[in-house]
């Protein structure tokens, strides 16, 4: 019998769901609205995969797909990977401007949307030539534009001969966008293989198996639900995924659907803790979660109310998992400890002079190893993020203490993160300059308990300047909520560098801009 790396190798990730589907077809891999079986989910995908090709899909063809968090959405993604095409996840918060830069920029011919996520398609689709939608709902099959669409719900199989050989695991299976270090969101290529290796890396980390229960409650445009998947593929467990975050509804899940294991970002646990039955045991059956940007001074109370281990995970999309804290390591609680080296990965620290820090000291974290992106999308320019010997450079500063506490200092990066999202402070910058009583924009992250960063927009404006609202909606129409700028400062003029570029780190954030705080969104 081939291992499952074996298998991907030859027949990428859907030749795992194949694999599973047929010593298992009656098990449960997701729960949305119901379970779903391995047997109804490798079904689904051979028909949706096969009305692909009847699309026009071919190897290689971008396809993107809106969709909130629905059984169409793993469907879609095996039946992409089948395909041999290359999904394009899109948010379902983005508005036109954030839409419409995703779709140009990886040149996609197709839309899979909803009802919900239908009218920006629509408008943002219209302007471009040559790029078909189909929309899809639970329980009604597929409808749309593209008359070759049947539905999906047909007892009927594809030809086989319609789909073709599997792609194997070095095939590009997603462009995956991540907010850089300045301009607009640029994609991650990821293999097949990528998706695997994160996968497993959660197993392990996790010792996930059969008997256990994972929930997700991100979109499932986000990275983690599509790893999610893979690692209940892997160690047969049941993947159970909410419509969205939750804090009032996240532990009446857990009960209810008897969770053991769960990802989340810091500040999920924040917005728990804030609720007045939060020291409410959620749940016998749980029994580890793991974590990403875990406030260090909030640890031991996550611990002491919901008696589980809480442990930090270290990553980022160009590289899947790098670093993680063990179940068992007690120590690192309170400690803003990032984890240890994963298997398959390599560390080390740089400094300012390009000196490889090997004791206590700071500086760049750069990793290599798998999994690793492939690139970015359209972006030659960018490839010296990896430099000649696979050293990734994370732009994320650390600091090794004397006991070997590994903690984040800072990012040298010009980008904003906040509750979880990456926000490039570019991309907004680009869209508020578009006003008319705008001249200049600098965006900036500023401290927020909640959320770990806010949206601080410092705005120049000519002779008519608009009001604080006027400025934030006019964002808000052209952005994801979580892109709005919740505090608007306005500036008679910048600070300049020699190169007559803003110097952003001599701009001031004062109380002042507690004036004009803005509601931009959860």
């Amino acid at each position: 019998m081939l291992s499952d790396a074996s298998v991907v190798e030859r027949g990428g990730v859907t030749a795992l769901l194949h694999d599973r589907a047929t010593r298992d077809p009656d098990r449960v891999l997701v729960r949305f609205d119901r379970d779903w079986s391995l047997g109804e989910i490798a079904a689904l995908s051979e028909r949706v995969a096969a009305r692909l090709v009847q699309a026009g899909v071919r190897r290689g063809s971008r396809v993107a797909v809106m969709l909130p968090n629905e059984v169409w959405w793993p469907v879609c993604w095996f039946a992409i990977a089948r395909v041999g095409a290359v999904m394009v996840p899109v948010n379902v918060a983005y508005r036109v401007e954030d839409l419409r830069h995703v779709l140009i920029d990886s040149s996609a011919m197709l839309v899979i949307a909803s009802s919900r996520t239908m009218p920006v398609v629509a408008e943002v689709t219209a302007s471009i030539d040559g790029l078909d939608v189909v929309t899809f709902e639970s329980g009604t099959g597929a409808t749309g534009i593209s008359t070759s669409w049947a539905a999906v719900g047909s007892d009927e199989p594809p030809p086989p001969a319609v789909l073709g050989g599997l792609p194997d695991g070095a095939s590009l299976l997603s462009l995956q966008y991540t907010s850089g270090t300045t301009g607009f969101p640029k994609a991650c290529m990821l293999e097949h293989r990528y998706w695997y290796e994160v996968g497993q890396v959660a197993v392990e980390h996790a010792s996930l198996n059969a008997v256990d229960v994972i929930l997700t409650t991100q979109p499932f445009s986000y990275m983690d639900p599509q790893w999610n998947v893979i690692a209940a593929l892997i160690s047969g467990a049941t993947l159970v995924v909410l419509p969205r975050f939750s804090p009032r509804t996240f532990w009446p899940a857990v009960r209810d659907h008897g969770v053991t294991w769960c990802y989340m970002v810091g500040t999920m646990p924040v917005f728990l803790a804030s609720l007045p039955d939060a020291r409410e045991r959620p749940a016998d059956s749980l029994r580890f979660v793991t974590c990403s940007g875990i406030v260090p001074e909030m640890h031991a109370e996550f611990e002491r109310r919901w008696k589980v281990p809480w442990r930090e995970a270290y990553g980022m999309t160009e590289t899947g998992v790098d670093l993680a804290c063990a179940v068992d390591a007690t120590w690192t609680v309170g400690s803003g400890h990032l984890g240890d080296v994963v298997p398959g990965k390599e560390m080390r620290i740089v400094g300012d002079r390009e000196e490889v820090v090997d004791g206590p000291g700071s500086g760049e974290l750069q990793v290599r190893g798998r999994p690793m992106m492939l690139g970015y999308w359209n972006r030659p320019d960018d490839e010296q993020v990896i430099d000649a010997d696979g050293w990734l450079h994370t732009g994320d500063i650390v600091e090794r203490s004397a006991d070997g506490a590994l903690c984040l200092v800072g990012r040298s990066k010009d980008m904003i993160r906040r509750a979880g999202e990456n926000v490039a402070a570019a991309e907004v910058e680009a869209v508020m300059v578009l006003h008319p009583g705008v001249v200049a924009v600098a965006v900036v992250g500023v401290p927020d308990r909640a959320r770990g960063e806010e949206v601080k927009a410092f705005v120049q404006c000519g002779p008519n300047r608009p009001e604080p609202s006027a400025l934030h909606q006019f964002a808000a129409d052209r952005l994801a909520a979580f892109k709005v700028p919740r505090y608007i400062e306005y500036v008679d003029s910048f600070p300049m560098t020699s190169s007559e570029r803003i110097a952003k780190h001599q701009l001031v954030h004062g109380d002042a801009w507690d004036a004009v705080a803005m509601n931009a969104g959860p």
